[in-house]
């Protein structure tokens, strides 16, 4: 008997389903044209008051980047913010790291409740801050230098928090095994605890690098040369030198967009995975 002919059945597509893939739509527009318009007034040569940029220019030029460089010490600034949002990076992950460590896996008296009063400090606003750290920095002779930049950055309770969230996902089988054979906490540390948190490493490091690349009110007190300017301060003095001159400010905006772009999409997947893991919602 031959077989009966497959019935193939369509998928009904609910009113719904269509309404809420329109508004993402609209709302996946609504992020992205800022970012359009910005790149397209950049390639806009004497976008400015006396002109409307479009988003398809007539004539589009780089020449507004070659300006920016040219009148500006632009690159010396791109510089200064990769260099202290790298320190600043690596030296979160490594007393992050530890410090998750101890409270994971070292058992001590009132390790809950230090842990929680670490987390308080989360509560405390930087602009409260920011007198006793000046004053603190100037003893210290640390005004106007990168050092000084980076101190007040070198701990974050965040990436304690993460990352001791993600440890705590370890199993403990593992730290049994390594001890049996002769490892100590630094070797149960670096081989078998970190390897296993990778992910979550990913994330803090994006979290930390994004933090300080956008920094402006701590660089804006300790800073005081145009020489060690970060990026957020070198586009706020782009607005009072080049207030009519569009294409060079948005020129701007784009160079100091770009990093973090590259590195959130390079990081995509491990931010999601340490977000996951870690239990954040």
């Amino acid at each position: 008997m031959p077989d009966a002919p497959a019935v193939v059945r369509r998928r009904r597509i609910r009113p719904g389903t269509i309404a809420l893939h329109a508004v993402l739509v609209l709302g996946a527009a609504a992020m992205l044209f800022p970012f359009v318009w910005t790149v397209a007034t950049s390639i806009s040569p004497g976008a400015g008051l006396s002109s409307t940029p479009s988003l398809i220019p007539d004539d589009p030029s780089l020449g507004a980047y070659g300006q920016l460089f040219a009148e500006t010490p632009f690159a010396r600034v791109v510089l200064n913010s990769f260099g202290l949002a790298a320190a600043t990076t690596a030296c979160q992950l490594t007393t992050s790291a530890l410090a998750a460590y101890a409270f994971s896996r070292l058992p001590f008296r009132g390790r809950n409740l230090v842990f929680a009063l670490y987390l308080a400090t989360m509560m405390i606003p930087m602009q409260v801050l920011i007198v006793p750290l000046f004053a603190q920095m100037r003893s210290l002779g640390l005004v106007d230098t990168y050092l000084g930049a980076v101190l007040p950055t070198v701990a974050s309770a965040f990436g304690v928090f993460l990352l001791r969230q993600a440890m705590g996902s370890v199993p403990r089988e593992l730290d049994e095994a390594a001890t049996i054979d002769g490892a100590g906490h630094l070797r149960i540390f670096a081989g078998v605890v970190l390897p296993n948190i990778g992910p979550a490493l990913a994330t803090l490091a994006v979290f930390a690098f994004m933090s300080s690349w956008n920094s402006f009110l701590w660089p804006l007190i300790i800073l005081r040369s145009r020489e060690s300017q970060t990026l957020p301060l070198a586009l706020a003095g782009l607005q009072g030198q080049y207030t009519t001159q569009w294409d060079v400010m948005m020129a701007g905006s784009v160079v100091s967009i770009l990093p973090m772009l590259a590195l959130y999409l390079f990081a995509q997947r491990y931010v999601v995975q340490g977000v996951a893991s870690s239990g954040l919602k």
